[in-house]
């Protein structure tokens, strides 16, 4: 189920050839797609938090149509995009680098962005669920309008979850394949930019498996708290591109459980 980590110098070497063939999309998914997607959020936080009268007043209805269910969604597709795409990136620059490889350096960028749409579709769908999730919370009354879990016991209960996961086989196996990808592109290896965008739903569906439970983390702190939205953002890359990132999530697990536990009890 897991793939073993691979060898330090041989995930180096292939960095290196993809930062030097392909520096575009490293421009463009690293720095560009973040950039517009962070500005974004934060256009949306400021006014959520300030004078309410742009796109966050709108979202702040009883009436959950389909334009006010769209831009909640969008909400959450463009946070997931601007949170989780730069740690996937440098899975992205390896593909890119097999892929060059392979077809002897013809149409790596182009399925290298063909990989990366595959990745954010998962994402976007994980954003479905969350929207459904968050309107479901709000008509129990323990979501508040701006976008906060409103009981303690159910911020607990979110703590708990989160925290209980973080331990759990299925986050180990997924995170050590978000860690070595580089196993998992051979093992998996579909040609093309079809087989790109496919491999990018599966690199997706891997990221979700890791990250799903902290994401479940901005309703205690805020949907659109941005001091959380960046704790978290550092911490999945943390995970994902340190070598202690197994170490940290454990460690994040057992504090998440206590604070939870304190929570409940206190």
């Amino acid at each position: 189920m897991t793939e073993p980590a691979q060898p330090p110098e041989r995930l180096l070497t292939a960095l290196e050839s993809a930062l030097r063939h392909d520096r575009l999309p490293l421009l463009v998914l690293l720095i560009l797609v973040p950039l517009v997607c962070w500005l974004w959020i934060v256009v949306m936080a400021r006014d959520m938090y300030g004078q309410m009268t742009g796109a966050s007043a709108w979202m702040m209805t009883a009436a959950w149509d389909a334009p006010h269910l769209f831009l909640l969604w969008a909400m959450w597709a463009v946070m997931m995009a601007g949170m989780m795409l730069p740690s996937a990136v440098p899975t992205l620059l390896l593909y890119g680098s097999v892929a060059r490889r392979r077809r002897g350096g013809a149409g790596a960028a182009r399925e290298i962005y063909a990989m990366a749409l595959g990745y954010l579709v998962v994402w976007s769908a994980f954003s479905v669920a969350v929207t459904a999730l968050q309107r479901l919370l709000a008509r129990l009354l323990l979501v508040s309008p701006m976008m906060e879990i409103t009981s303690p016991a159910a911020g607990a209960v979110t703590l708990l979850i989160a925290g209980v996961y973080q331990l759990t086989p299925w986050k180990q196996a997924c995170l050590k394949t978000c860690q070595s990808p580089l196993g998992l592109l051979m093992r998996g290896w579909r040609p093309g930019t079809g087989g790109a965008f496919r491999m990018g739903l599966e690199q997706g569906a891997y990221c979700v498996g890791c990250c799903w439970a902290l994401m479940l983390l901005l309703f205690v702190g805020g949907v659109m708290n941005l001091a959380v939205i960046a704790a978290l953002t550092a911490f999945v890359a943390f995970e994902k591109l340190s070598p202690f990132g197994e170490r940290g999530a454990r460690l994040s697990g057992a504090v998440l459980i206590l604070v939870g536990g304190w929570m409940l009890v206190r």
